[in-house]
């Protein structure tokens, strides 16, 4: 398997986004793999690959885009990192089921397979439909469906004192819509 479709692969995989189970499309890991950029660079010894400027990577419903994408591998060729970096970096994912897109956005998206966690970073956002997850920091566990957030970290103020207020999460949830009888 190419480099490239690992990592699409891989980053498919991981995008089941969203607490309450909700699955990705199920035909997108069969679907081919593309990433433009205007440069790319393939390291096969260190099992890195690198894109930068313009980076967009679709398949199937997934599209990724942001401005520089490294991706790391194992000594078996398996995806093990990816980090993509944007003003801000961006996701999204059509879930099975006909549910509204997932979508997410940071200035840096990291995906760590073996761990199966995504995280957003910095004026991290995560939607689905009118359910939203922001702050500095988001992680998502694709394996258990947990989502964690965190604001802001404490700042000192510029004369050293350190009493600036940290940022706070935001999440809004809701209510369910009730079926017309």
């Amino acid at each position: 398997m190419k480099a490239s479709n690992r990592i699409a692969h891989g980053l498919a995989l991981s995008l089941t986004l969203w607490a309450g189970g909700v699955a990705a499309l199920s035909t997108d890991p069969q679907q081919p793999v593309e990433i433009e950029a205007d440069f790319a660079e393939m390291d096969d010894t260190e099992g890195r690959t690198t894109y930068i400027g313009n980076v967009i990577v679709t398949q199937g419903s997934i599209r990724m885009t942001g401005d520089k994408m490294r991706a790391n591998f194992d000594e078996n060729r398996q995806l093990t990192e990816v980090f993509l970096d944007g003003q801000p970096a961006y996701f999204k994912q059509t879930p099975d089921g006909g549910k509204e897109d997932i979508e997410g956005e940071g200035a840096q998206i990291q995906y760590l397979a073996k761990k199966n966690l995504l995280i957003l970073i910095k004026d991290a956002r995560l939607t689905q439909g009118a359910r939203l997850f922001e702050g500095y920091r988001i992680n998502y566990d694709t394996k258990n469906s947990v989502i964690t957030g965190r604001g802001t970290p404490q700042a000192p103020k510029p004369d050293g004192s350190g009493n600036q207020k940290p940022g706070r999460i935001k999440v809004i949830i809701p209510p369910k819509q009730q079926a017309a009888e």
